[in-house]
């Protein structure tokens, strides 16, 4: 065939249909590679090696190379991507997870404190990520001495949470891609779920779901040694598991015991909905996103704000020209003072981009999540320097009054002539016989002079120092 397969000899006439030759030989590490990871949309390819790096090559441009990641101390024995294509994390001897950011490979987080009483005793540590994004799994962790499945959290990178109950070391961790539901009668609701493997030393293999505080089930004895990886099908329905011995299992399930994967466009559009995704057709060669619904909503608006003002006609008949309204300055900073000497700053009106609008609504098709990742919008978080320019400016406003609302001088009226009115929440208090305070300002200044009678009454606020009201 035009793949290389051909009938096998001495098999009956059957055509062997898988038949590989070597496309690329990747030679960078110094030693042994011990876990590979595919980026969503197959962009980049990682390698963990015993070299202490993880090598991150462009696929596209094999066998090119993207970055080097030089940090850990020791044996990186485990590397995954994060499903939206921001984070990869990778897990080493050096009992340490950190995890890398794409956007420009450098360190975002550090982990060690799960991992400080681990020993070496395994061959790999291979991670993984939700595939909601919003929990990454590590293998060999220890809680109390025994040994746990360490889970951090994407906001924070916080670990309170494990998976317990193996006697040995966790070597292995596997996610199942899809996302799962089922209809819970007592509530009436869908509970959405995910579903992940863990192997271990002890050679038992344990299936998780979020939505139960236990294991789905617990395998042991398949296997002579240690599991060293696990792999689930594309429906999501079968489990791989290889050991060390040599040997290949096969975990077979059913809908009735995992639920109803959701479907591809629901995951999208709940990734989208978590994240502020756009996913549409490629515009970029690298991974990019918001992780801000709140700026993807602004793009949104945007274009509908643009098809308003298309749609406008003018008095005589003609289509109105779309004019972009001018709501304060876009490229400076007003300061200003205020009668209280507090500044007063006027807020910057930030412009749409009309291009990135355009790019990145896309009509509003969603694409597959096989593809999830690949074409992405760029980071919200930007480590460029404002351009944003400060005016200062001369005079002095009254406060919670902006600057252009300042009244003229002409239109102030006058005060008019004669007392103070009375504060508010004014009560009278009668002094006891005695001596009056003289040096009170608030007694000498009564409409008749200086007291001269210690019956006279004294206008006093209920904010007044307890020992003027007591004198």
């Amino acid at each position: 065939s035009a793949y290389g397969g051909g009938a096998v000899f001495g098999g009956g006439g059957k055509v062997n249909h898988e038949s590989y030759r070597v496309a690329y030989t990747l030679r960078i590490h110094d030693g042994d590679v011990l876990d590979i990871a595919w980026s969503p949309g197959d962009v980049w390819l990682a390698t963990a090696s015993v070299d202490n790096t993880v090598v991150v090559w462009d696929v596209e441009k094999l066998p090119s190379t993207v970055a080097i990641l030089k940090g850990h101390t020791g044996h990186v024995k485990g590397v995954t991507w994060d499903p939206v294509g921001k984070y990869l994390a990778t897990q080493s001897a050096d009992k340490t997870l950190r995890v890398w950011r794409t956007s420009d490979w450098g360190e975002e987080a550090m982990v060690s404190e799960p991992f400080e009483e681990c020993g070496g005793t395994t061959h790999v540590l291979r991670l993984d990520w939700s595939p909601d994004g919003q929990y990454l799994v590590s293998a060999h962790a220890m809680n109390g001495g025994g040994p746990t499945a360490q889970i951090l959290e994407r906001d924070g990178w916080k670990f309170e949470k494990d998976f317990v109950g193996h006697r040995k070391a966790v070597t292995c961790v596997r996610f199942n891609d899809n996302i799962f539901e089922k209809h819970l009668e007592e509530v009436g609701k869908k509970a959405q779920y995910v579903c992940l493997a863990i192997g271990s030393r002890d050679r038992s293999l344990s299936v998780w779901l979020t939505s139960l505080k236990r294991p789905l089930f617990v395998i042991h004895d398949v296997f002579e040694s240690s599991i060293l990886d696990l792999a689930w099908s594309k429906d999501g329905l079968v489990l791989l598991a290889c050991s060390m011995d040599g040997s290949v299992a096969a975990v077979v399930l059913n809908e009735k015991e995992l639920g109803t994967a959701m479907p591809k466009d629901t995951k999208s559009a709940l990734l989208k909905k978590i994240y502020g995704q756009n996913i549409g057709p490629a515009q970029n060669a690298k991974p990019m996103l918001i992780e801000n619904p709140e700026l993807l909503k602004l793009a949104q608006n945007g274009t509908d704000n643009d098809s308003e003002a298309e749609a406008s006609v003018a008095v005589n008949g003609n289509r109105a020209t779309p004019s972009l309204v001018k709501r304060g300055p876009t490229d400076k900073q007003l300061e200003m003072r205020t009668s209280d000497g507090r500044r007063r700053i006027t807020p910057i009106y930030i412009v749409p981009n009309s291009e990135t609008t355009n790019q990145a609504v896309m009509n509003g098709n969603s694409m597959s999540s096989e593809s999830f990742g690949k074409y992405q919008m760029q980071s919200s978080s930007s480590e460029a320097k404002s351009k944003i320019r400060v005016e200062k400016l001369d005079g002095v406003v009254e406060p919670n009054v902006s600057p252009g609302k300042k009244s003229s001088p002409g239109s102030e009226k006058p005060a008019p002539a004669g007392p103070p009115p009375p504060r508010p929440n004014m009560i009278a208090i009668k002094h006891k016989p005695g001596p009056v305070n003289t040096t009170n300002p608030v007694i000498n200044s009564g409409p008749s002079g200086p007291a001269s009678s210690a019956s006279t009454e004294v206008k006093t606020s209920t904010a007044t120092d307890s020992s003027d009201s007591q004198a």
